[in-house]
């Protein structure tokens, strides 16, 4: 199969979309327009010493920035000779390195209305322009423009189009066009694998990439450690571990040698499946092998040990980073402070936010880390005075800033000051989210301000944020509990004329609020028509009722309902059974039901 048989086969998948990318650049038969820069000079350098440096400096394609690039082009197009296509390909692809992509293509048509004819090279960099543009329909009319001058097209032709295909999310397309290069007798090279078998992995298709590793070999292409990296990373992040490190051994079996990001992408998958001792042990392997960990690697197991609260071994990983050379960034330091403040250190959390700040790395997640810690350790006070501090610093306060301290204000008994905090939050552009309401929500709902959460809620659903099953629940639990039953019916009621489905916990709620006010036949038909909303009851669920009708003394009903939560796996919690304790002073068969059932499960909880 020629090359011209491969870009008529190939063309059947791309129709160019010539209507919608004008506005971006012109046409392919109009796309080389002559370009020349503002600066460039009047008259041709006739000093020879002057003509030497000009061409020395341009041979070099070492220049400051584009400005300087282009100032250079400017008069080198000036002397006599002109410099080889080879020459402008040299400056073409220094311009490609300052992701100048428009400039190349501009300029292309200059260098071609000076009567150098364009080359395979110098095409090939015009055709990655357009991939890096998202223009890869463009790219393949210069395939077209390739054939047209009868010149033959090479691998890093196909392989610069497999991956503008690939940039562009063409994943179907780019092995397509893939099959079509084999089939015209080209060799794919290691590095076209690797275009293809890293955007396979990146979409989701590790199988098929892994397929493709083994028609490498089949091909006579040996695969090098990026290929493998791009298929243990994605094994990894598909938690498939034990296959990644399958394959890390099959790698080394091929004297094909890991690199640190071999071993980063495996120590990531270790840490995410709570694997710490493997993690560290291939840390230790990385020594061994005269690897030296990155500040990836480092923070990657800082970050993880800190989640689990094994703050220790995360300093001790930092002592290490330091030993080795590596510096701490600002994710690290964030990494470990949190660490600490999940573990209640909060003056160490402090020592090392005041460490930060006095080395001018703290960020707005670090103040946001450290205010959220102090919030959680109840110490309100020195999170306000943070937040306070932060403000008079240059960065801005996120929602998340603003979320934390409203949350913490309100757990603190402080709706005044956090309602101040919510407003002010409004009034500097920061959009409060689902989350920032909900808060809001519960708090006014637990100080007792009903008719202010109603008007907020209801302010919810006017706008842009979409209204979900959490801030029902919130509404509902706070009706009930002030026993606004009709109120708290009414917003249940809602739900479905929204077409959101409650959840089990809203269920819970609202059957508790109708237990609680007797009228347990209402509550019964809300409890049976869960399972016909697709809303399984679980164990909460089963206790709530039974209360209720063990409240009312209605043991009949309770009895039927406690068989079917036994048989059914779930276990009475320490209410019911205090309330079926009353109740069974002269009947004691309800009792030794609990008792049996409470034995054999391993799923008690008592509350």
């Amino acid at each position: 199969m020629s090359a011209r048989r491969i870009f008529t086969t190939t063309e059947r998948f791309f129709r160019f979309q010539l209507q919608t990318e004008m506005g971006i650049i012109q046409s392919p038969s109009l796309l080389f327009t002559n370009y020349f820069h503002s600066s460039a000079s009047t008259h041709n350098p006739k000093d020879a010493k002057s003509q030497r440096f000009l061409r020395s400096k341009f041979n070099s394609s070492s220049f400051r920035d584009v400005d300087d690039a282009l100032a250079f082009f400017n008069h080198i197009i000036l002397l006599r000779p002109l410099p080889s296509i080879v020459q402008f390909c040299r400056f073409l692809s220094a311009l490609v390195g300052m992701k100048q992509y428009h400039t190349v293509i501009s300029l292309s048509r200059t260098i071609e209305s000076l009567g150098i004819s364009h080359d395979i090279y110098s095409l090939s960099i015009l055709i990655n322009c357009f991939c890096r543009l998202h223009l890869v329909n463009f790219g393949f009319s210069i395939l077209g423009k390739i054939i047209k001058f009868g010149l033959e097209p090479n691998t890093v032709t196909f392989t610069t189009l497999i991956k503008g295909l690939c940039i562009d999310g063409k994943i179907n397309g780019a092995v397509d066009f893939f099959n079509d290069m084999v089939a015209g007798g080209y060799q794919p090279d290691v590095h076209t694998y690797n275009v293809i078998v890293n955007a396979l992995c990146k979409c989701g298709k590790t199988n098929v990439a892994i397929e493709l590793l083994k028609g490498m070999v089949e091909r006579g292409c040996e695969p090098d450690v990026v290929t493998y990296n791009a298929i243990v990373d994605a094994l990894c992040k598909d938690k498939l571990v034990i296959e990644a490190l399958d394959l890390f051994s099959q790698m080394r079996n091929k004297c094909i040698s890991p690199n640190v990001v071999t071993y980063t992408c495996l120590i990531q998958g270790l840490c995410n499946l709570g694997k710490w001792n493997q993690a560290l042990a291939l840390l230790k392997e990385m020594a061994g092998q005269n690897i030296s960990p990155n500040i990836i690697t480092f923070s990657i197991l800082i970050d993880n040990l800190c989640k689990e609260g094994l703050v220790s071994k995360a300093q001790e990983i930092m002592k290490i980073m330091i030993q080795q050379g590596v510096k701490p960034d600002v994710v690290t330091y964030n990494s470990l402070m949190d660490g600490f403040c999940l573990c209640n250190q909060m003056d160490e959390a402090t020592k090392l936010f005041d460490h930060m700040v006095s080395s001018g790395i703290a960020d707005v997640f670090s103040y946001n880390i450290l205010i959220n810690g102090y919030c959680k350790s109840k110490r309100i006070d020195e999170a306000t005075k943070l937040f306070d501090e932060m403000i008079k610093t240059s960065l801005v306060p996120n929602f998340v800033t603003y979320t934390t301290l409203i949350k913490g204000l309100w757990e603190a008994g402080r709706p005044g000051i956090a309602l101040e905090v919510f407003k002010n939050m409004c009034s500097h552009g920061q959009q409060p989210d689902k989350v920032t309401f909900s808060i809001i929500l519960d708090g006014l709902c637990k100080q007792g301000y009903l008719d202010e959460a109603l008007t907020l809620f209801k302010a919810m659903e006017k706008s842009r944020l979409k209204v979900n099953c959490v801030s029902y629940s919130i509404l509902i639990n706070g009706m009930c509990r002030a026993g606004r039953l009709t109120d708290a019916k009414e917003l249940f009621s809602r739900h479905f004329e929204k077409g959101l489905q409650p959840n089990v916990y809203t269920y819970s709620t609202i059957i508790k609020g109708l237990c609680k006010e007797g009228l347990l036949d209402e509550a019964y038909k809300v409890f049976r028509g869960m399972e016909k909303s697709g809303c399984l009851p679980n164990g909460c669920c089963y206790n709530v009722i039974i209360q209720g009708f063990l409240r009312h003394k209605d043991v009949a009903k309770a009895t039927l309902l406690i068989d079917e939560m036994v048989d059914k796996g779930f276990s009475a919690d320490a209410t019911t059974f205090e309330l079926v304790i009353h109740l069974s002073r002269n009947d004691d068969l309800i009792l030794r039901k609990l008792r049996n059932r409470s034995k054999c499960s391993k799923d008690a909880n008592f509350k």
